[in-house]
C-alpha cells in the first residue's frame, strides 16, 4: 500500500485517507490509483470489515487530476491521441470499476474541495457527508476536457439528469449547503465534527448483520441498471441465503425476547 492512501481499521470500521495534502490529494497518478484500488479490494476480501469511510488529509477531499502533470503531457497527448484511452483504461478508470464490485458500504466524508475526478470519487461512495468547508464541482469543461472516470454515469444517478447537466456544462462550484439541497450529500456538519459524524453513521451500519448489509448493497447496485424481473430473481436468491444465516436467527430471537441482538456474521 502506498503512503498516499492510508488504510486504518478500528474494529469493524475502516477509514481510507487520501494522503497527499500538499497537492490537495489528486487521484490521477498511477501510484494513487493503485493504492485506492488495493484498498477497495482489501475491504471486499476482509469479512471483519462492516463499513468504510473515505476522506482526504489536509484541507481538501480531492482536487481530482494533477494539472501540472497534465500540462507536461500536453504535447505527447496531442501527438499520439490513441495512447490516451489506454492511459484512462489502465489508470483512473480502474477506480470506478473497483467501487462497482465493492459490497462493503462506504461513506465519503468530504472535508474540503471535491473537484472534477474528486467529485466523481465521492459519487462512487454510497453516502456522502460534507463539512461546512466542502466544495463540489464537475469542472472538466473548465479545462477543456470531459469526465474520463465515469462521472457522466455517476453524477446523474446521484443528483438527477438535469442537475448533473447543469454541473457538467457550467463547471460551476457548489458549496456544502447547495450540495445538500440537490441531494449530492445527505448531511452538512461543522468541519471539526465531520469524522465523528461519519464514524457515528458507520457505527449505526456496523451493528447490523454484515451479510445482510452487503447483500442489500449488492441489490441496490444491481437495481441501478437491472429490469425489475431480473432484480426480483436476484432478490429471491439472496433472500434464501440470508434466511439460512445465524444472524437472521439471532435477529428474530432477539426481537421476540425483547433484547438487543448480537450479530457475529454467521
Amino acid at each position: 500500500m502506498t503512503d498516499k492512501v492510508l488504510y486504518q481499521q478500528d474494529g469493524a470500521i475502516v477509514t481510507i485517507t487520501l494522503n497527499d495534502p500538499a497537492m490537495r490529494n489528486p487521484i490521477s497518478e498511477r501510484e494513487t490509483v493503485d493504492g485506492i484500488v488495493e484498498a477497495i479490494e482489501r475491504l471486499n476480501q476482509d469479512g471483519s470489515v462492516r463499513v468504510a469511510i473515505l476522506t482526504g488529509a489536509g484541507s481538501a477531499f480531492s482536487s481530482g487530476g494533477d494539472l501540472r502533470k497534465m500540462q507536461q503531457e500536453l504535447d505527447r497527448r496531442a501527438e499520439k491521441p490513441a495512447l490516451t484511452p489506454r492511459y484512462y483504461k489502465f489508470g483512473i478508470q480502474r477506480i470506478p470499476l473497483a467501487f462497482e464490485k465493492l459490497d462493503v458500504p462506504i461513506i465519503a466524508a468530504v472535508n474540503g474541495p471535491a473537484i472534477g475526478a474528486g467529485l466523481d470519487l465521492a459519487c462512487m461512495c454510497d453516502m456522502r457527508i460534507a463539512s461546512d468547508s466542502a466544495r463540489f464541482a464537475e469542472s472538466f469543461v473548465k479545462v477543456g476536457i470531459v469526465p474520463g472516470d465515469g462521472g457522466a454515469w455517476l453524477l446523474p444517478r446521484v443528483v438527477g439528469y438535469s442537475k448533473a447537466c447543469e454541473m457538467a456544462f457550467t463547471g460551476d462550484m457548489l458549496n456544502a449547503q447547495e450540495a445538500l439541497a440537490c441531494g449530492l450529500v445527505s448531511r452538512v456538519v461543522p468541519d471539526t465534527e465531520l469524522l465523528d459524524a461519519a464514524k457515528a453513521l458507520a457505527a449505526r451500519i456496523a451493528v447490523n448483520p454484515p451479510h445482510a448489509v452487503r447483500m442489500a448493497k449488492r441489490l441496490l447496485i444491481e437495481g441501478r441498471h437491472s429490469r425489475l424481473d431480473t432484480l426480483l430473481e436476484l432478490s429471491a436468491s439472496l433472500q434464501a441465503l440470508t434466511h439460512a444465516t445465524g444472524d437472521h436467527r439471532e435477529a428474530v430471537s432477539a426481537f421476540l425476547e425483547k433484547r438487543r441482538p448480537d450479530f457475529k456474521g454467521d
